[in-house]
């Protein structure tokens, strides 16, 4: 009996591209001067990656491959939702970042206050509600 670990490699793929992307698109983007450099060199990484995913006979580089590959893309996208998300004051904006400043005075809902770093009161709450919450701690 032969052990089929192509579904373990697509697993530990998915769970490394994903994890890596969030933590990677919230850091970059809150630090980077523009956009467009890490999108263009997220685009391109995924571009390679799904490249090697045609290009290799091995089922398990090809997986692992593709699945990064499209990851890396979606990432590339994700840095303008990310900025998207500061304007609205979903996310919070770096005060050191020139351009986090110009979206802090450009759009009045951008906020540097982290709504998330929280202690749980297990219901929704407004952004007053949230911003005393944070005031208390």
């Amino acid at each position: 009996m032969e052990i089929n670990t192509i579904g373990f490699v697509a697993a530990l793929s998915t769970f490394l591209g994903v994890w890596f992307g969030h933590v990677a698109v919230r850091k970059i983007e809150s630090i980077a001067p523009a956009i467009w450099l890490p999108s263009a060199i997220f685009a391109v990484a995924g571009l390679a990656f799904e490249w090697l995913s045609f290009s290799t006979s091995n089922l398990h580089l090809s997986t692992a491959s593709g699945i990064l590959g499209f990851t890396l893309l979606w990432d590339a996208l994700e840095f303008t939702r990310q900025q998207n998300r500061i304007k609205k004051g979903h996310a919070p904006a770096n005060p050191d970042n020139p351009r986090h400043v110009r979206l802090l005075a450009e759009h009045p809902k951008a906020t540097m206050l982290d709504l998330l770093k929280r202690e749980p009161v297990g219901k929704p709450v407004s952004q007053a509600e949230a911003i005393q919450l944070l005031a208390e701690h």
